[in-house]
């Protein structure tokens, strides 16, 4: 499959600074930029832009970027899921994960995420695949936003839900080991049945026969 990257970008303000959400971005013009130190809830910044510039050179690798000049101040990724992950088993082409959104507490609370997602699906060709997120709690940033699980999960799925992401049941044992992680996940309108098909397959393999 021909990973097609069509480049997107939007301002706005926050908090009287003005931003660039801009992207896909290539690893080079990612490796030019400054990382925020409050992106830090995945690993230490400076081993997540590393991790990020190695994402945004992958064939499918999408990164889009929320910045202040040349300074990262948030971003999303999207790339293949983790081989050790049931989503990559069918090994289809057309389905990318959302594999992190994150932003810093400086610009957290406005709308920045919602602009991030918004650029992302800007690109037409992002019709052309299931795109998933797999969303714990424990990846969650419960104690610099002051919410609970429920509070926070009601929050992820406005924000998923802003660009179309709807919550999908699965039997992943992994998601279902607390009742606040979900699976959401959109489905794009050129993706052919026979990829949805295998990815509903993927989403239920314990069923019992009676």
């Amino acid at each position: 499959m021909e990973h097609i990257k069509r480049y997107h970008a939007a301002r706005m303000q926050v908090n009287g600074r003005d931003l660039l959400i801009e992207g896909p971005i290539s690893g080079a013009d990612l490796a030019a930029l400054s990382f925020d130190e409050g992106l830090k809830a995945f690993r230490i910044p400076d081993m997540q832009h590393k991790a990020l510039i190695e994402i945004a050179d992958l064939p499918e690798g999408r990164i889009i970027v929320a910045r202040e000049g040349d300074h990262v101040l948030g971003y999303v990724t999207f790339l293949y899921p983790d081989p050790l992950e049931r989503w990559s088993q069918a090994k289809l082409p057309d389905l990318l994960e959302l594999g992190a959104i994150e932003i810093s507490q400086s610009v957290r609370a406005g709308g920045v995420a919602k602009k991030l997602l918004e650029v992302s699906f800007l690109d037409d060709a992002m019709e052309d695949y299931i795109i998933i997120t797999t969303e714990y709690y424990w990846h969650w940033d419960l104690k610099g936003t002051g919410l609970d699980v429920w509070g926070y999960r009601k929050v992820m799925e406005k924000v998923m839900g802003s660009v179309g992401m709807i919550w999908v049941a699965t039997d992943d044992p992994e998601i279902c080991s607390h009742p606040a992680n979900c699976l959401m996940a959109k489905i794009g309108k050129r993706v052919p049945q026979e990829s949805v098909v295998a990815f509903d397959n993927m989403r239920f393999q314990n069923r019992f026969l009676y």
